[in-house]
């Protein structure tokens, strides 16, 4: 995995530098579609064959995602596929995501919840974790039941959990010891 992230981060790097702020949110959409269809083993057994053309790559590619794409994205998708690196898309889709946040000071954060949140109280719960961890969020929710009750929340390598099932752990290791 470390080649593949070696590979992807002078490609992220170059689109983050030729593309200006007002554009970056709208091109890391375009990259994160331009990595879903790039993750597809059809596609890339396509694109892996002798007998196939990179025009051909390209145009398959560019037919099949969602969104309209800006020319960084298009010359990017070029790139990688005159280069031979299709494989590396995603982890370069995950790089640029990474530095487009760094830039506008957004961490991804994901929210473990035992019950489903509600949408109006997700914006409340959103700020408290903000205010917690100083800086902006982009709030994913995801059910686990496993937790029983409460929220786990992991933003890059900070772990925030209030579960039922981590306070259950800690009086289990405190009563043991």
């Amino acid at each position: 995995m470390a080649e593949l992230a070696t590979i992807a981060r002078p490609y992220a790097e170059a689109l983050f530098k030729a593309i200006g702020a007002a554009d970056a949110l709208a091109v890391a959409e375009q990259v994160a579609e331009l990595a879903k269809v790039a993750g597809d083993s059809q596609l890339r057994q396509f694109a892996d064959s002798p007998k196939t053309q990179p025009e051909q790559v390209f145009t398959l590619v560019t037919s099949v995602v969602k969104v309209a794409l800006g020319d960084a994205a298009k010359n990017l998708l070029r790139t990688v596929i005159d280069n031979g690196r299709l494989a590396a898309m995603p982890e370069i889709a995950a790089q640029f995501h990474s530095l487009v946040n760094a830039r506008s000071g957004v961490s991804d954060a994901t929210v473990y919840s035992a019950f489903p949140i509600d949408a109006a109280q997700l914006p409340g719960v959103v700020a408290s974790l903000e205010k917690r961890f100083g800086r902006k969020l982009n709030a994913s929710v995801v059910v686990d039941a496993s937790l029983i009750g409460g929220i786990r929340v992991v933003v890059g390598d900070e772990v925030l959990d209030t579960s039922v099932a981590a306070r259950l752990e800690q009086m289990k290791v405190a009563l043991t010891a």
